[in-house]
């Protein structure tokens, strides 16, 4: 109530991306971060999932796109959240599209970004987990890392860009995404097919057998026909995947007023996520675990993600409209 009545309203008034930067600089250097389990992390053990071989103490992620070079990773387990996700990280630096990129639309809670995968690439991302590894400030949840293709790269070449980004990362990460969904890289959604998935997976699984094996998802976008989800869920399957993550942004903008250019998310996305993940789950029998992610704001909603079908859920957008104790509030739902 005090974020909602206060805090928000005057954060409100500032960019949204200047905020962001702000709230990743203020958990980041450990000052705010150290007191935060004191009031936003409690222990669930009915809650506690074990996936791929991983313990998640709940089933509340933070979602890929919010902490992208790992900047904030030693406060999200504080925050109450059970496993964080960061990236989207891809091979070479880059700054993204021009700002503004990054727009909130109040009434309808939701956002709508076109960032473009900002990010410092992987060699500066794997020195700082590297750092925060040394300096004993490693959670002790899941840490899944999101990796995506440089804008530079041809998409004839995305192949060898996902697999240089595992190479150098794959010691930091308990489980990897692979993002050919994002509607904000020109051309990186036709990556999303059958054949094209396999010139992406193959390779990287290729990679993945030559050391010690990390489960490795792929992220959907939630605006492919079914028929197309049939494919994309059969090329998951063939590349022997570990899972899937159920949905990036929305381009369909007909729910909301504003129609700037980029991927929507909230809660205008949580039916068609939602429906997605119940596609999904049919198609692969309820073997292949999904993670669920689209318009989640409180335990009704996650609870709904997680009976069509999803083992574990993520959020991104509900923690900026309803503030540090999201994760927190979720799970005590989940548990009532």
């Amino acid at each position: 109530m005090l974020y909602k009545a206060l805090l928000r309203p005057l954060l409100f008034r500032f960019p949204p991306e200047t905020v962001h930067g702000w709230a990743l600089q203020s958990l980041g250097n450990g000052s705010l971060a150290k007191p935060l389990g004191r009031f936003f992390r409690a222990e669930y053990p009915a809650l506690e999932r074990k996936v791929w071989g991983l313990t998640f103490p709940n089933p509340v992620g933070l979602a890929a796109g919010f902490d992208k070079n790992g900047i904030a990773l030693c406060a999200w387990e504080k925050l109450g959240f059970g496993f964080v996700e960061l990236g989207t990280v891809t091979l070479h630096p880059q700054p993204g599209n021009r700002r503004p990129r990054l727009f909130r639309l109040g009434r309808d809670q939701a956002l709508i970004n076109r960032l473009g995968f900002p990010n410092e690439g992987a060699e500066a991302v794997a020195a700082r987990l590297r750092q925060t590894r040394a300096a004993g400030l490693w959670p002790t949840i899941p840490v899944g890392i999101n990796i995506g293709k440089s804008k530079v790269t041809p998409l004839e070449e995305a192949a060898s860009d996902y697999v240089g980004t595992f190479r150098l990362l794959r010691d930091f990460g308990d489980y990897f995404v692979v993002n050919v969904s994002s509607p904000n890289t020109p051309g990186l959604r036709s990556l999303q097919s059958r054949e094209q998935l396999a010139r992406i997976l193959d390779p990287l699984q290729e990679e993945n057998a030559q050391g010690t094996r990390k489960p490795i998802l792929v992220k959907i976008a939630p605006d492919l026909r079914e028929e197309d989800i049939d494919a994309f869920v059969d090329g998951v399957i063939q590349s022997g995947c570990d899972g899937i993550v159920a949905t990036n942004t929305t381009v369909n903008k007909s729910s909301v007023r504003l129609k700037e250019e980029g991927g929507l998310s909230g809660q205008p996305l949580r039916k068609r996520s939602t429906a997605i993940i119940r596609l999904v789950a049919q198609r692969t029998g309820g073997k292949l675990p999904i993670i669920g992610v689209g318009g989640i704001f409180n335990a009704d909603d996650a609870r709904e993600k997680l009976n069509a079908g999803a083992t574990l859920v993520q959020a991104y957008t509900g923690l900026i409209y309803e503030g540090p104790r999201f994760a927190r509030n979720v799970c005590d739902g989940l548990i009532r």
